[in-house]
Parts: C-alpha cells; sequence; structure tokens
C-alpha cells in the first residue's frame, strides 16, 4: 500500500469581516483512499483577536493516509465561523483544497468563499445575522455543482503541512 504521511497546522486566518474566527476541517477521501492513523475532522480554538484583522491558530493535523490508486486525490475541507457580539455562531464561508502530492514543506492558502443570497437575503444577513448555507457538504467537492452557485468571497486560511510519502513508487506514482 501506498502511504502519505501529513503533519502540519491550520495557521491563520485573516481578511474577514470579524476577527473572532474558528475553523472546522474534515478530510474527504475518495477512491480507494483510507485513513490508517489521525483524526477525519476537527475544530480550531476561537481566537478573540485585538485590532488586528488576523486569527491566529495554529492547530495541529496529523494523518496517515494509505492508498492503491492515485484517483480520488484527498482534500481538506474548511468551513470558517465565527462568533457575534451577542454569542452566536455564523458561518462565514467554505473552502476547500487538495493535499500537496509532492513530499516536502508547503505553505497553503485557502480562499473562503459563501454563497450569494439575494438582495433581502443579503440585508437580512447584515443586519440580523445568519446567511445561507450549502444544502449539503457534498456540494463542495463536485466542481459542476460549485460552478451554479453565486459566491462571495470571504477571506483566507493559511495552513502549513509537512508531506512524506512511501512506497509510492510500487504503484507508479512519482512524486
Amino acid at each position: 500500500m501506498a502511504e502519505v504521511h501529513v503533519n502540519g497546522q491550520i495557521e491563520s486566518a485573516d481578511d474577514f469581516p470579524s476577527n473572532t474566527l474558528f475553523v472546522r476541517w474534515s478530510l474527504q477521501l475518495n477512491g480507494g483512499w483510507t485513513l490508517v492513523r489521525g483524526n477525519s475532522s476537527g475544530q480550531t480554538q476561537t481566537d478573540v483577536g485585538g485590532i488586528l484583522r488576523k486569527a491566529y491558530f495554529a492547530h495541529p493535523i496529523s494523518l496517515h493516509l494509505g492508498t492503491r490508486t492515485v484517483q480520488g486525490w484527498p482534500r481538506i475541507n474548511l468551513e470558517v465561523w465565527h462568533y457575534d457580539s451577542y454569542g452566536r455562531q455564523e458561518l462565514y464561508g467554505y473552502g476547500s483544497l487538495f493535499i500537496p502530492s509532492s513530499p516536502g514543506d508547503h505553505e497553503l492558502t485557502c480562499n473562503i468563499w459563501r454563497p450569494k443570497g439575494t438582495v433581502r437575503e443579503e440585508m437580512l444577513q447584515r443586519f440580523i445575522g445568519g446567511g445561507l448555507q450549502v444544502s449539503h457538504p457534498s456540494i463542495l467537492n463536485d466542481s459542476r455543482e460549485r460552478a451554479k452557485l453565486q459566491t462571495v468571497a470571504m477571506g483566507s486560511v493559511q495552513l502549513r503541512l509537512s508531506i512524506v510519502t512511501r512506497h509510492m513508487d510500487r504503484f507508479g506514482i512519482i512524486c
């Protein structure tokens, strides 16, 4: 079995309307991929930043993945949430990125977006809170369905991942 070891962290998030943020992440495996060791999902702590427009997390990610095929390369799906001044949780947006396929250290930026509503829905979100959410998280992984959405850019999340591969050459995979 070919193996991919992922060690790293969700470092920070910036360019969001508020910096009282936390990130929920989940691993998406397709094809012949399996999670040998590690958590398939997690959540950072909430950063209650000061005047800076950046939230810091340093949330660790450690995964050991196995596969017999490169099809369905694993992804990390992100949801960025924030707490408003009343203590309510509000979803700021979604993002998704592929785990790098080449060994080594990688600094990644995941752009976060949210669905755009009608003028009425946008006004309600601005003054009351809440907002549109995708009906099912699987839409994040289907590019054809995602292309049908009108979206608004929200900010970005920075990750730092170290990748170690093993036995990839046995399956004709050159990294």
